[in-house]
């Protein structure tokens, strides 16, 4: 109900402020999308990752003609990783009119407060940046996933490093809200399985990089493994305090935490540790999805590197722009819903997406990463081996 308040109050303010300036976000020579995401703070890397891939598949639209002749925009918003700012930018968004959806959202809390929102208007979301397992209800028919969820992930770590490296005794640092429960539960599931508990548990407070307290906790368990949820600047300070004190477990990270971002943060400290992935190498042109995104990025900004997250968005704004082709030349938002819906299995430059009815997650692979000495990445192998 209050929700619903808000967005009547914004409504009401923005038509007596004047008329909308396009119908859903669609005028004669454009569609324009809405991006409410993380650009700074200690979240910053992960909201203009996405928002660099998901700028970059446009671009190349755009270059090519665009979607039945119109360019496709997006405008982006920062909500600095809190969910209170992000409810008041896409309510303020949805009042406006002036956007056909969303694209590119960073984080489970956010999400969470804002996908309600955006169901309940209509409105799509599309490529969400986040593995939580409530944004694949079925009944969730606006929202459109591409990646695998955090289940998947936890489950993949646990079996590299119980199954595969014979591991006894796995601590967990994580995100003490909504996302970090997510990724606790994946872990407390997938030790269940195996007959284990997690040998200790340490939380730290979202935006912050307040962790000493949670190390010295999990340090007293001597673990062989630490695997963490949580995002790039908390995570690097974990792990460099953990080296200053000789504490050295395996470290293990979900793909939320930005790979690129955590090496460059780490730098030297960051040699060895495993981050899980769930879209392909960035680096392997052998694939041609991934030769486009790199030509795309190129094409964008000729300094740009590339990163899992800024491949994530590019696979994301793929996925929009597949829609709005199916869509039609007379493009509304509910055509693109519609659209949206029915993608069924596709494949993009050799990778194969697969949506279907109550099913709204494109992609289901996970596999595992490791920072090199140079700060690079290689691929970890079932039994620790690169």
């Amino acid at each position: 109900m209050r929700a619903f308040l808000r967005l009547t109050a914004l409504l009401a303010a923005h038509f007596m402020a004047g008329p909308l300036p396009a119908a859903d976000g669609v005028t004669p020579d454009a569609v324009h999308f809405a991006q409410v995401a993380a650009l700074g703070g200690p979240a910053a890397a992960l909201g203009q990752g996405m928002r660099a891939g998901i700028l970059a598949a446009f671009e190349e639209a755009n270059r090519a003609g665009g979607v039945h002749g119109r360019k496709v925009t997006l405008e982006s918003f920062d909500d600095g990783y809190e969910p209170d700012r992000s409810v008041a930018h896409v309510l303020e968004v949805i009042a406006g009119g002036a956007h056909i959806g969303f694209i590119g959202p960073v984080g489970t809390p956010t999400s969470q407060a804002t996908q309600p929102e955006a169901t309940a208007a209509g409105m799509p979301f599309v490529g969400p940046f986040t593995g939580a397992g409530f944004l694949r209800a079925p009944e969730l028919t606006n929202v459109v996933n591409v990646r695998a969820t955090y289940g998947a992930e936890t489950e993949a770590w646990i079996a590299h490093l119980v199954d595969g490296l014979g591991m006894k005794s796995i601590a967990i640092l994580y995100q003490d809200d909504g996302f970090g429960r997510v990724g606790l539960e994946g872990v407390t599931a997938a030790l269940e399985t195996r007959g284990m508990t997690l040998a200790a548990k340490g939380t730290y407070t979202r935006n912050t990089v307040a962790v000493k307290s949670a190390l010295l906790d999990i340090r007293k368990a001597k673990p062989d493994a630490v695997v963490m949820v949580g995002a790039y600047k908390p995570i690097a300070e974990f792990i460099k305090l953990s080296r200053q004190l000789k504490f050295e477990p395996t470290f293990v990270n979900i793909s939320f935490v930005g790979s690129e971002a955590l090496a460059g943060e780490l730098g030297a400290a960051g040699e060895g540790v495993i981050i899980s992935q769930v879209v392909p190498f960035p680096w392997d042109a052998s694939l041609p999805i991934v030769a486009q995104y790199q030509a795309a990025m190129t094409a964008a900004d000729p300094e740009a590197q590339p990163g899992f997250v800024t491949l994530e968005g590019y696979l994301a704004g793929r996925v929009a722009l597949r829609a709005l082709e199916a869509a039609g030349p007379d493009v509304t938002r509910e055509s693109f819903l519609a659209a949206l819906a029915s993608l069924g299995a596709f494949d993009l430059g050799g990778l194969g997406f697969a949506y279907g009815a109550g099913d709204n997650q494109g992609l289901d692979s996970v596999f595992l990463t490791r920072i090199t000495a140079g700060g690079g990445f290689e691929t970890v192998v079932s039994g620790g081996g690169a």
